[in-house]
Order: C-alpha cells, then structure tokens, then sequence
C-alpha cells in the first residue's frame, strides 16, 4: 500500500477522517462550499504521524505505562507526556518525510507565513469536539520553520490535557492518530468565533457572534472581552460592545505578540452590523452543508471573511423531529418519571408503545408535545396548575415560553375548562375496599399475562405483545384507578391548603400521611430491614456478603450457617420486588432478580445501622406520630370560630388521604411488574437469536426498536452496523442534561424559582416533606456506591422507587429532580425525612462529606462547612 503522507486542502472533504484529522477534513469539505473562502493549505496525513511514531524510542513501552496511569493522578500523566512530548519532537524526521511535507511550500510561497494545526482524528466529531486539546502555531516563516512546528503538533497529541480528555472519555491512546494542517496566514482586522445556535440557550434561531480586533487568540486566551452580537431573521437583535484594550498581532519575522489598542478604537465595536449579517448568511451555508448547528472560527481580512475552523456544537440538546414547521413546546417525561438517564432504544419505543399520549425522542429521552394545550386558555391554565404542583420549575420554564410574544398560537376555547372528556367523574367514596379491589385487578392481569405469554415465541410473541400493551393501557386508564390517585392527591393539596390558611402550618400533610396503608414502595423499604434480621444474627453469612461481588452468590449462601434462611429471605423479597431497579422505565436497565448483588450494599447497611425489628417499630412510630398530628390538629381547629365544621372537614380529608395515598405508588409497580414479564420473554427470544448466530449477544436487542426487533424476528437478518451505531450515540447521550421543557427552536429551559424568603447563600428547591435536620451530605451518584451511616442525608440526581431501601437509613433528602407527588418526596413524607427536591446543580453544589442543613418545610439548604 503506497503511503501518502500530504493532501492539499482541496482534495479532501468530510470523509477523509481518518487520513486529514477531523479539522482537516472539515477544513477541506468549508472549501468546497460555494461563497465560502478558506485559506489555502495543505494536510500532513496519519500515514506522516505513524512513519515518525515508528521512529520513536520506547514509545510502545510509554503509551502502556500512561494508560495503567490513574486519570486523576495529575502529576504522574504530566510527567509522562511531558516525556513522551520531548521524545516525539527529538525524533528526526526521516528526509523523504520532510521533503514531501516542505514540497508544497514552494507553490503556496516558501518565505510565506503559516499556521500549522493539529487535526486529530478523534476531534470536532460530532459527539466530541475535543476543542483545545491540540496545539496551534500561528505565523510561522520558513520550510524548517514549518517542518518543526509540524513534529511539535504530533507531539501535542499527549498534552496533558489532551491524555486526560481521552482517559476520562474513555478512548484509547493508540486509536487517535494525528494530522496536521499548514495553511497560508491569515492577518486580520478582526476576529473571533460564530455559533450558529445560541450556546447559552440552545435556539438555533439565534446565532452568536463573539469578536475583537487583530488574531482570535486575544478571545481564546481570555486577553480581551469580546463584542456580542445576537442575530435572529437577518438582523442583529442584540450587542454587547466591550472595552478591548489589547490584541495579538503578528510579527513581520513570524510569532505573535500582545499589543496595546489605540483609546479611541477600544470602545468601537470590531465588526459593523452589516458585516455581522453577513457573518451569519456565510455560517447558515456551513451549518446546512454539514446538517448540524456549528462553532465557527473566522477572520475578516479587507472586508472580506475567511474561515479557519468549523465544529459541530457538541453540547447542544437535540430537537425532536416534527413532520411540519410549526413551533412546538415539549415537556420532558424523564422529570416526570424521576429517571433522566437517557434510554437504549427498546426502553424508548416499548414506553412510547405503553404510553396514554404520543411522545418525542431527543437523545435518548422522551418528551410530550403540550402545545396544543397551551394554546388554549382553558386547557392552559389547567397543564400549568398540574404541573405547578408536581414541579414549580417545569411550570415556570412554560411561563417563560409563553412569555415570548407568538411562540405559542393562542385558539380559542372549544370546550369548556375542565379534565378532558368533558366533567368532572364523580368523586370516588372514602373506602379502603376501593383500593383493595384494584390491586385484586391488577394483580390478576398481570397473572394473566404471565400465564398466556408462556406458549408465545417468534412473530407471534410481538403480535401477543401489542395486544399486551393496550391491556396495558387498560388498567392505567382505569377510571376507578385514575379517582382513586386523583383522591389521594387532592386531598394532601387540601390538607396542606387549608391547615396552613386555619393554622398556619406548612406542610401539614407530611405528618398525617406517615405510615398511610398499602404503599407498596414503603413497604419494600421496611421488608428489607426484615431481610437484614434473618442475616444479622450470622457473623460468618455478614463476612461473606461483605466479599460478593458476582449474581450468583445466592446459590452459595447454603453452605454457610444461617444461610438457606438467609436465601431464601432474599428469594421471597426478589419475588416480590425483583422487576425493580434503578431507571426502571427503561425496560433494558438489569432488574434486581438479574442482578441480585445490587441489593447486598443495601443489606449490609441494614444490618450495621438498625436492630432487629427496626421494620415494624417504624411503621407503627410513623402511624402514632400520625394518629397524635390528627388529635392535635383536630383539637386546635375546633378551638377556632365555626371550629366544629373545619374539623369535620378536616377529618375527613385526612381518612380520605390515608385510604387514598398509598396508592399513589401502586400503578407504578404495577407497569414495572408488566414490564419485567414483557423483557423476560424479549430475552428468550434474543438468546434463540444467539443460538442461531443472528446476534452476538442477546443484549444487542436493547439497541434496536421494538418494531426493528420484530423484523429481525421475522427475517433473521440484522443490520449490525446498525447496532454498533446505536451503542455509540447512547454513549454520547450521557454528556446531554436533558432540559425541562424544550422548543422546537431548540431553546432549552430549566426554569427558575422566584423566591427571596431564603438566606443568602442557600440552596433553593422545592419543600416536600417537613422537618429541618441537619447532617454529613453523601453525594451518591449511583446506587450501587451507596455507603449510608444513620444520620446521613442523602444528595442524589433522582430517585425512583428503587431508591426506597435507602431511605429507611437516612436522615434527609436532598435531589436534582422531583415534584410533590413524585416517588422520592411521597416515600421520604411517609418515612418521615425532611426533603427537598428540584435544587438545580445539588450534587455539584454540594460536596461529599461536607454538613448541611436541610429545611423540608420552606423547601432549601444551608451549606455549614
């Protein structure tokens, strides 16, 4: 194979990759764009950097020595690379090689000047930009000049930072290759960098321009503040013009330097308005030719704009594709569900299969369009007080979309306020039969399904499944299920209302509710204290699980004292909890019955922290402490004037919210238990696949559709690149924070609490379970790392129902996402734990380790130390 080791610009497009480095062959596909000027260059090719890294001494035995480096041990990568840096540079670089490299020169101008750039193969990738990594020499004068900058650019490719990046991000050392790029110097008037989408806000209507005067090194570096536009529809709509008191500038005899800008200049701004717009239409042309929103480096040279680098933008939230143009608000389901980890795509499209309305996937999330609702303001005023309460944050990212003039369309009313389908149904009575019998029928639906799926494979399995998925439907649209939830709620809000307007009590439900009756969520909590009671008696059986580390541990448990008991304790509680796991909406997350060492951390704390029936004395103190809240308030509102009838009242809100509001968490379980059978029989299919070498693993199913798995079926054929893709982009989609609410702009909102009841410095979020308790914060970004002592508070992104067995250990809660009736802030009420939920940024804001004080009841926390 004959080796190329140079490309002129002009040769080269996208393609070419793995030969030019990602900003070569951007480089080379700006080129060909009509309108759009580049500087003319030339790429020294990956089969340069190979020919010089096979030179190098050692360099094998090196690059081993860096990748068993920890990437948090700073100091030894920096000594490494530093190493192998100088190496790479001392390395002669072999005549033929310099030659070719220097053999352009004398076309584009020997004693011209240059910049020669590093163009890695693993850089401006769509999923990664790796901006910054590599190293850029601008102005450099001479072939011999150009030829050394060119080894310094090779060695660059283990800077420091550059090796951190790729070990933090996963990629391996030998699969990055470098190139580099040597173009004719650029010397501006002004420069600087175009996103073609807002990178604060994410609307790809606005594009932003930052700029300052002479070389963009004076933005990069952070010499200088650079001038802002903001462009939307051909005209700038917004300028922030700053004071630029220097620039860099290049030197007749090559390099740069920093110079002084003349007084008068500084306050000028370094681009017309006219010349911005024109700025913008060049990167509109880019950003269509490259089919996504890009960060776009420019110089303006006589009135004229060159373009010197175009990236994807990596951290933009992607859009949910629409089939019109019309604008569209999307709410996302993932902070309904508390589960905001992007799914693989079985999860998405069996939940969009089970799901009551359709809904939108962007990276890996799902989201529901409520336009439709919001234009209206009957059905408005209903989503935002739904929402309201479930999620003030969510709600107020909804005002601010509504707030831009036109973005929603308003229609009139076509029917009056009030639930869809017309009327209110008529409130269901205060009698715990009602919730017995609905358990009683989803029980027996899902006894039905297990029996009837059995005899189910191939085709006819997914045809089964479909008819599964609207029963599914059925039982969540049940209209006895759906009073039932709605009584539980409402009567918490009028608890909470009216207690605080009579009384002036915050919160007052959060103690009426303890230990309420059939939560089956508590009650997987306490039924593990019961687990830890058969072990804890076992020193032998503790040590053991203190080692476990494999699934099949269980099996071993019977050759120790204590444990056929112990097994089969924890045998009886996965057959009643086993479909559970952390990120349970996506149906490809492994269950607690496939992965059974995932409870053990959970046990042994058990064991450590309580004494034996630590379960039933809880639930009967949390009953008490209900039974003397009611007295209390009862007592206090018939000391009020028309004191008699607030009480009837009262009382019979709080029968009505404990009958009710445990089962709050039973459709839920009951979907995760439908769930677990629907992947039970999907994974028997898969490893028949296996059996007849469709697929290399039964696990490649969760990369494909439900539809697509269906057709493999069908076909036995797959499209394994397909797969490979797949596993790729759910990788990227884990550096994504999914917003709130997201237009089909592709503005992303959080939302925002506007709130100045609280001390300076304190942590705002939402108040969901009363109590202030102060305690050491433990930072728990998985649940399988969990290590609880009694008093920690527990700060964490989301829970869900998984997260239940944590809590009886704890002292307070503390997440990222979360509303007033999702699962963490019903079972910390029920538990009794001061909690606070929706605080942006928590587990970045708070440190493992340090102490804070939470206050559940005004809803946020004070770091102490």
């Amino acid at each position: 194979m004959i080796q190329q080791y140079v490309w002129d610009l002009q040769e080269v497009d996208e393609t070419r990759v793995p030969v030019v480095g990602g900003k070569g062959a951007h480089l080379g596909g700006l080129s060909r764009i009509e309108g759009v000027r580049v500087p003319a260059g030339f790429c020294v090719t990956t089969d340069a950097f190979r020919r010089i890294m096979a030179e190098v001494p050692s360099i094998d035995e090196r690059i081993d020595r860096l990748v068993r480096l920890n990437p948090d041990d700073r100091d030894a990568i920096r000594a490494l690379s530093a190493e192998i840096r100088r190496t790479i540079e001392e390395t002669v670089v072999p005549d033929d090689l310099a030659a070719a490299i220097t053999r352009p020169l004398a076309r584009l101008g020997e004693q011209s000047a240059y910049a020669v750039r590093s163009s890695a193969t693993a850089e401006d990738l769509p999923t990664a930009s790796f901006a910054g990594q590599q190293d850029t020499y601008l102005n450099v004068v001479g072939a011999a000049a150009v030829l050394r900058h060119v080894s310094r650019c090779w060695a660059s490719l283990f800077t420091e930072r550059a090796v951190t990046y790729r070990q933090r991000n996963g990629i391996d050392h030998r699969t990055v290759q470098m190139a580099v790029v040597v173009q004719r110097m650029v010397f501006p008037q002004a420069s600087g960098i175009l996103f073609t989408a807002d990178p604060v806000t994410g609307n790809r209507k606005v594009a932003t321009v930052d700029a300052g005067f002479g070389l963009g090194e004076a933005l990069v570096s952070g010499l200088v503040n650079p001038d802002v536009f903001k462009v939307r529809g051909g005209e700038v709509v917004a300028r922030t013009i700053a004071a630029k008191q220097r620039a860099v500038q290049a030197l007749p005899d090559g390099g740069t330097r920093e110079v002084a800008i003349d007084a008068r200049r500084q306050e000028q701004p370094s681009l017309t308005d006219e010349q911005v717009v024109r700025l913008v239409q060049l990167g509109r042309r880019i950003e269509a030719h490259f089919g996504r929103p890009q960060d776009i480096e420019w110089c303006l040279a006589d009135d004229d704009f060159q373009i010197v680098q175009s990236r994807p933008i990596t951290t933009l939230f992607p859009v949910p594709e629409a089939d019109d143009q019309e604008n569209h608000v999307y709410v996302s389901v993932g902070h309904q569900q508390m589960m905001t980890d992007p799914m693989k795509p079985l999860g998405l499209s069996m939940w969009q299969l089970m799901a009551m309305v359709p809904m939108h996937e962007a990276a890996g999330r799902l989201f529901v369009d409520v336009t439709r609702r919001l234009s209206s303001p009957a059905s408005r005023a209903g989503l935002l007080d739904v929402i309201g309460k479930g999620d003030p944050l969510t709600r107020d990212a909804l005002e601010t979309v509504l707030d831009h003039d036109g973005f929603v369309p308003s229609l009139p009313d076509t029917s009056p306020g009030g639930p869809p389908g017309g009327g209110e149904s008529a409130p269901v009575e205060t009698d715990p039969a009602v919730v017995t019998e609905l358990i009683e029928r989803s029980q027996a639906s899902i006894a039905a399904l297990e029996r009837d799926i059995r005899t189910k494979t191939g085709p006819a399995l997914f045809d089964f499944l479909l008819e599964a998925f609207e029963e599914h439907k059925r039982v969540l649209s049940d209209p006895l299920s759906m009073r039932a939830l709605m009584a539980g709620m409402d009567a918490t809000w009028w608890l909470n209302d009216k207690l605080r307007e009579w009384l002036g009590e915050k919160n007052a439900a959060d103690t009426l509710t303890l230990s309420a009756p059939d939560n089956v969520t508590s009650e997987m909590g306490l039924a593990l204290l019961d687990v830890a009671d058969v072990i804890r008696p076992y020193p032998e059986l503790v040590a053991f699980l203190k080692g476990v580390e494999d699934d099949d541990f269980l099996d071993e448990l019977p050759k120790l004292a204590g444990g056929t008991e112990a097994r089969d304790a924890i045998e009886a509680y996965l057959d009643r909890y086993g479909m559970r796991c952390v990120g349970e909406i996506d149906i490809t997350r492994p269950r607690w019955r496939e992965r059974p060492a995932t409870l053990v951390p959970v046990i042994l704390d058990n064991v450590r922290n309580f004494e034996p029936g630590a379960a039933e004395r809880r639930f009967e103190e949390g009953r008490e402490k209900a039974r003397q809240k009611e007295q209390d308030v009862l007592s206090r509102l018939r000391a009020l004037p028309d004191g008699e009838r607030k009480a009837d009242e009262a009382e019979r809100m709080i029968d009505r919210v404990r009958t009710f509001i445990g089962y709050r968490e039973y459709p839920k379980y009951g979907i995760v238990s439908r769930s677990f059978v629907y992947k039970r029989a999907l994974l028997e299919e898969a490893e028949r696949l296996v059996r007849a070498e469709v697929l290399a693993e039964k696990e490649d199913i969760f990369y494909l559709t439900f539809q697509e798995l269906h057709d493999v079926v069908r076909s036995h054929r797959v499209d394994g690149r397909l797969v490979q893709e797949r596993k790729e982009a759910f990788r990227s989609y884990h550096a994504l924070t999914p917003p709130r609410v997201l237009t089909s702009d592709g503005e992303a909102l959080t939302g925002a609490y506007r709130r100045d009841d609280v001390p300076p410095g304190a942590l705002i979020g939402l108040p969901v379970s009363a109590g202030t308790v102060e305690g050491r914060a433990r930072v728990v970004l998985d649940m399988a790392d969990a290590d609880l002592e009694a008093g920690d508070i527990l700060v964490t992104p989301f829970t869900d129902p998984s997260w239940s067995p944590l809590f009886v250990g704890i002292a307070g809660l503390v997440t990222e996402v979360g509303g007033l009736m999702t699962h963490g802030a019903v079972i910390a009420r029920e538990y009794g734990l001061p909690a606070v939920v929706g605080v942006e940024g928590a587990t970045r804001l708070i440190r493992d380790g340090q102490r804070i004080r939470v206050h559940g009841t005004d809803g946020y926390i004070e770091i102490l130390s």
